[in-house]
């Protein structure tokens, strides 16, 4: 996951003076912008420093300074916003106008113009936040265990029972956010309709380079067009599962209880490979007993990736990369252990990543996806700060995923970390299973977090409803259940990081079908013949420097004319996905034939 700079920075400037606002504006547009540009890089290393301390080192403390500075940053990003709207109707260039849009409407969390509210709201996502980061589950007997381990068990565990307890025991750290989060909404909202959208739902689909309500339509084709290889795969998923557990927990016919698919919220379901393996004993894809055999640090982990990016054509990480980024997690502190890629400061060049890396293959691919997030920001940094951003936000998401894809068995063998084998058909399935299991089933979970806070936001969706709505999203969309009932004593959503820390989640959703996009155009220009799945281009400095020149746009110009650039389309489009999972797909057919798909 990103932390995206300009939302990062969410607590600007403890120190720094905040100028008033100006009744009319004595700049031009230009001049405004120019200004803006300034304020940013100089606060830049204060912002960066403050949030770089709090997730790397929880405590009172930390969360008191990131509380203060984030109500400072709320009141100059709110000015700036309302500073942009005055040149309305003023001539100017493109390039200008492109950046007063992006101003208005450049972060998630708008707060309201009363400093009492922006206060209120600096504190309430940094209590969120800390509930989350520090949240345990302290069964009757044994210790407390943290997010980050409940996690892992629930991956590893096979016992319905025990996964059942973990699966609630989490979902009671976020009960004392449900009226935190219900204030978070009128406070964000009411800063959304300062700025002239509707409601903050409004103002995140308003960064689209199109309409609010196209945007909605543009997920709802995107999804209608993937679905029916996720429908493929739940039928499939469901029978074995009814196979293990039985058909009492697990119907035939009905949603799948949410606590049996090796994740704490579903949205992946990897981790219950070995329970629908279709070619059990045939070799797979793992490269964890080399790491672990070779004793792999996470330094050199992270050395792997950086490596794929450099044959590419892309310059090595800096010095300060390596002395600050967070690699291991600390036994002295409490941290946020969610991966994550960082900007910080005014140094194009003060790039990093926080981890707890753990020596696995599930590790190795999230460090080479975190590294896209880096490297984004790296080949963006020579324009305007306002213009240093993905095309749109799901660009970073899918950079790094595209890498991913092209880290097939030839290239891991090639690389030393994998031994050579025998790519039969049988192998291809099982590896095609072990891929779809992570990026088909996360498709509907990264469609429907926003689709709830869009309700919420604009109020079809209850205070007295939120947990209702959610469930009811998770069954349309995932064909996903709660295990037991739940009431709106419960508060699910924040129960997912995503949720307290108010990151917008429809990046996840548009990654998941641009990555094949790029992977497709980067095989293409590599001069890949055959199966689309079997393409690396590592090595390619011509795919590389195409796609160098992609990234370098930022949010400077439009997303469709980026995207064009590399793919030759204007639209995001699915088929390359398909293209990707033919294999699959036809097998998937057979097994569920004479089987009751849906529910």
């Amino acid at each position: 996951m990103k932390k995206l700079v300009l939302v990062t920075t969410l607590m600007l400037a403890a120190c720094s003076p905040v100028p008033e606002p100006e009744a009319e504006p004595s700049e031009s547009a230009a001049e405004f912008v120019e200004r803006v540009n300034r304020e940013y890089l100089d606060l830049f290393t204060e912002v960066g420093a403050i949030w770089w301390l709090r997730a790397t080192h929880i405590s009172y403390d930390t969360g008191l300074l990131a509380a203060r500075a984030e109500e400072k940053w709320a009141r100059w990003k709110t000015e700036v916003a309302e500073g942009s709207m005055k040149f309305e109707g003023r001539e100017m260039t493109a390039e200008t106008a492109r950046a007063l849009q992006i101003l208005r409407r450049d972060t998630s969390m708008p707060a309201p113009r009363d400093p009492a509210k922006r206060k209120e709201l600096a504190r309430l996502i940094t209590d969120m936040e800390g509930l989350y980061g520090t949240g345990k589950w302290c069964p009757e007997a044994g210790e407390c265990i943290p997010g980050t381990e409940l996690e892992e068990r629930m991956a590893t565990v096979r016992d319905p029972d025990e996964l059942l307890a973990m699966w609630q025991g989490w979902r009671e750290v976020s009960i004392p956010m449900r009226s935190q989060y219900e204030r978070f909404v009128e406070l964000t909202n009411e800063g959304a309709r300062e700025l002239g959208f509707a409601d903050t739902g409004d103002m995140w689909r308003s960064g689209y380079d199109m309409g609010s309500d196209a945007f909605r339509l543009e997920a709802d084709r995107l999804w209608q067009q993937v679905s029916p290889l996720y429908d493929q795969l739940h039928c499939h998923v469901r029978a074995e599962l009814s196979e293990q557990y039985g058909r009492e927990r697990v119907p035939p016919d009905q949603p799948i209880p949410a606590h049996l698919l090796g994740n704490m919220w579903a949205q992946t379901w990897d981790r219950v490979y070995d329970l629908v393996e279709p070619y059990p004993g045939v070799s797979q894809v793992d490269v964890t007993p080399t790491l672990v055999t070779g004793n792999h640090t996470p330094k050199e982990m992270v050395r792997s990736a950086e490596s794929f990016y450099t044959s590419l054509g892309f310059a090595p990480l800096p010095d300060s990369f390596w002395e600050r980024s967070l690699f291991t997690k600390p036994q002295d502190r409490e941290v946020q252990c969610h991966a994550s890629a960082w900007t910080l400061a005014g140094e194009p060049d003060d790039v990093r990543i926080k981890m707890c890396i753990k020596q696995t293959h599930e590790e190795l691919g999230v460090i080479y996806h975190e590294l896209g997030h880096v490297y984004y920001n790296r080949t963006y940094a020579h324009l305007p700060v306002v213009f240093r951003e993905g095309a749109h936000d799901g660009f970073h998401e899918a950079i790094g995923d595209a890498i991913v894809l092209a880290m097939t068995p030839d290239y891991l063998n090639e690389v030393g970390l994998l031994g050579e084998q025998v790519q039969s058909n049988e192998a291809l399935i099982n590896q095609q299973m072990r891929t779809a299991l992570e990026r088909i089933a996360i498709l509907p979970w990264a469609r429907l977090v926003d689709e709830w806070r869009w309700g919420v936001f604009s109020g079809e969706i209850a205070p007295e409803q939120y947990n209702q709505a959610w469930w009811d999203l998770r069954t349309r969309y995932q064909g996903v259940a709660s295990p037991v009932p739940r009431d709106e004593s419960h508060f699910d959503p924040g129960a997912k990081y995503h949720i307290p820390a108010n990151t917008p989640y429809a990046r996840y959703f548009l990654a998941g079908i641009l990555q094949f996009q790029f992977y497709q155009a980067l095989c293409d220009i590599s001069g890949h013949e055959g199966p689309l799945h079997q393409c690396s281009f590592y090595q390619s400095k011509e795919a590389g420097e195409r796609f160098q020149a992609m990234m370098a746009h930022g949010s400077s110009q439009p997303w469709q004319d980026t995207l064009q650039e590399l793919t030759g389309s204007r639209s995001m489009d699915g088929s390359a996905l398909f293209t990707y999972f033919e294999p699959l797909m036809g097998w998937l057919k057979e097994q569920n034939q004479g089987r009751q798909c849906g529910w």
